[in-house]
């Protein structure tokens, strides 16, 4: 509650601010916002120490408009086919949804349980089970939905004309990269090999490209944070030397699979379980030749926010996702822009 008054206090001010009229200008060249004594403060100078705030509240204005929108999508689409079907939608919703659902299995339930037993509440076992057995019945059930919606927009053929106005222009030619070159989707991500968020986001990213085939790219940026992962920087040193000898992202893989072991003598095992050349991956690793390029790369990060906001970062066509989301939050992306078209 706390955060949203203070991000709505933040709106005003920025919304009163931009009020300000631009004819008056200081001495300075900026936009004057107020005067003590002799001295003028400019909007510039107050809208520079807030960037950061007020690209999270950009952020979160465009997030509403967008979610709103999906959610208006989705009604229209859902109306149209329980009308051409001669169906309420509730009815609908039961044939294509709820009864489509795939069915909670007893071990699904026994393993979440498991895996949740310390932030689960205690409490009868059985009852326990009927609760994680009525949430993740709700999660297939969501999904399920989305997948349907997804059908629809595509038999429909929506188009959407919502700019992100807080997308960033990120070159795709940078990096290592899987997929088509001229693929509508391009997926930057700026990553670390020590992250255990990052580990669990290849999983969904591969995944994104099996489920649409041909029209995603995605682009593998460097990121180690050291502070956190200490063993990070060494490791994309060797990742880059592993592409000198053509095997990226045999050796990405390699290095996420084996994650957090990371030292230079695991590195260099890694390395000749690819099948690479030992000797001149050792001498490669032991250089540091790649040091600075992936010191380049961190750079560039930075400069989009990405220190700030903490790995794995993602742009998708330079769309802002932060963290080892659920796919469903990759792929409501990637069908925006799929559906995006100029107005007439």
């Amino acid at each position: 509650m706390r955060r949203n008054f203070c991000i709505a206090l933040l709106v005003l001010g920025f919304l009163y601010l931009s009020r300000i009229p631009v004819t008056a200008q200081s001495t300075t060249g900026g936009t004057p916002a107020a005067k003590v004594g002799e001295e003028i403060i400019n909007l510039e100078e107050i809208q520079e120490a807030l960037k950061a705030q007020l690209a999270e509240v950009e952020r979160a204005r465009y997030k509403l408009i967008d979610e709103k929108l999906e959610e208006l999508i989705a009604e229209k689409l859902l109306a149209a086919e329980a009308k051409r079907r001669g169906l309420t939608v509730d009815a609908l919703l039961k044939q294509e949804v709820s009864a489509q659902a795939p069915k909670v299995t007893d071990q699904e339930v026994t393993n979440f349980m498991e895996q949740n037993r310390n932030r689960l509440v205690k409490g009868d076992d059985a009852e326990l089970k009927l609760k994680v057995w009525e949430y993740l019945r709700d999660l297939k059930i969501n999904q399920q939905r989305s997948e349907y919606v997804r059908e629809l927009r595509v038999k429909a053929g929506v188009k959407v004309y919502l700019e992100d106005p807080t997308a960033v222009k990120v070159d795709p030619n940078k990096g290592f990269s899987r997929g088509p070159k001229d693929a509508p989707i391009v997926i930057v991500e700026f990553s670390d090999f020590q992250c255990p968020f990052c580990q669990a986001a290849v999983t969904t990213v591969q995944q994104l490209m099996a489920q649409n085939p041909g029209k995603v790219r995605w682009v593998f940026r460097d990121f180690p944070i050291p502070s956190l992962h200490p063993l990070a920087p060494k490791a994309h040193e060797a990742a880059r030397c592993a592409a000198e000898q053509g095997k990226f992202w045999e050796y990405h893989d390699l290095l996420f699979e084996r994650a957090p072991r990371l030292s230079p003598p695991d590195l260099k095992q890694y390395a000749r379980d690819a099948k690479l050349d030992g000797q001149d991956f050792d001498r490669c690793l032991d250089s540091g030749k790649h040091r600075s390029t992936v010191a380049a790369d961190v750079e560039d990060g930075t400069r989009l926010g990405v220190g700030d906001l903490g790995t794995p970062t993602f742009f998708i066509n330079g769309r802002l996702i932060v963290g080892a989301q659920p796919i469903a939050t990759f792929q409501k992306v990637i069908d925006s822009e799929l559906a995006k078209k100029p107005p007439q």
